[in-house]
């Protein structure tokens, strides 16, 4: 049920886009406390203009049920930024996070919703 949707600008290959998948997903549910079953890594690529320029950027939004404290979306934070400069080479200071507390009846899977 955790949901990392991960916009960038920077270039998006089969050779980067698998593996920084994974590794937003283990970072989502390592973070956050919920099994790795439940994550969604979702990426995409968009021009994107940021502070007037058209430097590599990216905007994560993460969605989750729960465990969304403020230690928790500092810690996703920092770990999302690292792992985008790492991979992508986004600077921290062009990624915007946004964090989302969803209602469990404002979230469908399975043909029902987690309420």
């Amino acid at each position: 049920m955790p949901l990392l949707n991960l916009l960038t600008s920077a270039p998006l290959d089969d050779e980067h886009s698998g593996p920084l998948a994974a590794k937003l997903s283990k970072l989502v549910a390592s973070a956050i406390g919920k099994p790795e079953r439940y994550v969604m890594v979702a990426l995409g690529s968009l021009a994107v203009a940021m502070s007037g320029g058209m430097e590599p950027s990216a905007f994560a939004d993460v969605r989750s049920i729960g465990g969304l404290t403020a230690d928790v979306k500092r810690n996703l934070s920092a770990g999302i930024c690292a792992l985008l400069q790492e991979s992508l080479r986004v600077p921290p200071e062009r990624v915007y996070l946004n964090f989302t507390d969803v209602p469990p009846e404002d979230w469908g899977w399975n043909g029902s919703t987690f309420a």
